[in-house]
């Protein structure tokens, strides 16, 4: 899933202080599961943008929904009615949300509350760690299901470096070696002949390098 962290309340208060009516538009997929932006975390931040604002003497309306999801057409068209009635919206969702509601409503500021992070797990309740980078060349067949692109702070495709030591990444000493994993990995599942037979190299067009990407699927006609 998408992982996100809320931004800091001074950074929201920043960008609405100057508005008298703002909705808070949370989304019920990626980042409720990350306690950053559904409707619990969107009505948290309404009461207090609600409380700067009497606190700084002034009338605003401030109000909260949350749908769906943002990403996609039909969840937030439920809001083609009452888009008019603020001057603009603080997104709870993913970048990807944020821009969605921004292109659809093209004449009303639409303003992230998150910050997305990366694409994750849940580890336990209240951590959450990197597993994907969305590269579009998925090798995890090869590495025992353990991802290298996300995985190694280097993204070495092949191997190890010759920076990691007793299984840490020499980058910090909290950070999982990425290929000791892997080896470990493949150890267990007895096919530790694969390191015998070297990735090719990857092809990083399918990835962010190549720019925006699209993915168009037919659909039958009946």
């Amino acid at each position: 899933m998408i992982i996100a962290k809320p931004k800091p309340i001074e950074e929201i208060i920043e960008l609405v202080k100057d508005l008298k009516s703002v909705l808070v538009a949370g989304c019920d997929g990626c980042v409720t599961v990350c306690e950053a932006g559904g409707m619990k975390e969107a009505q948290v931040l309404a009461s207090a943008l609600r409380m700067y604002f009497r606190q700084q003497g002034k009338d605003a309306r401030v109000d909260e929904t949350s749908l769906t999801r943002q990403c996609d057409r039909p969840y937030i068209a439920q809001l083609d009615d009452q888009i008019e009635k603020y001057d603009a919206v603080v997104s709870l969702a993913c970048g990807a949300g944020v821009q969605f509601l921004a292109e659809r409503f093209s004449k009303k500021p639409i303003f992230p509350g998150v910050n997305t992070c990366f694409i994750g797990v849940t580890e336990q309740k209240g951590e959450w760690t990197e597993r994907c980078q969305a590269c579009g060349d998925c090798i995890l067949a090869t590495t025992g299901g353990i991802c290298p692109i996300a995985r190694c702070s280097k993204r070495m495709a092949n191997g190890p470096c010759g920076g990691s030591s007793s299984g840490k990444c020499e980058i910090s000493k909290e950070t999982a070696c990425g290929w000791h994993l892997i080896y470990e990995r493949l150890k267990e599942l007895g096919q530790l002949d694969r390191f015998e037979r070297p990735n090719d190299p990857k092809n990083w067009a399918t990835s962010r390098d190549g720019g925006p990407r699209k993915i168009i699927k037919e659909v039958s006609q009946v």
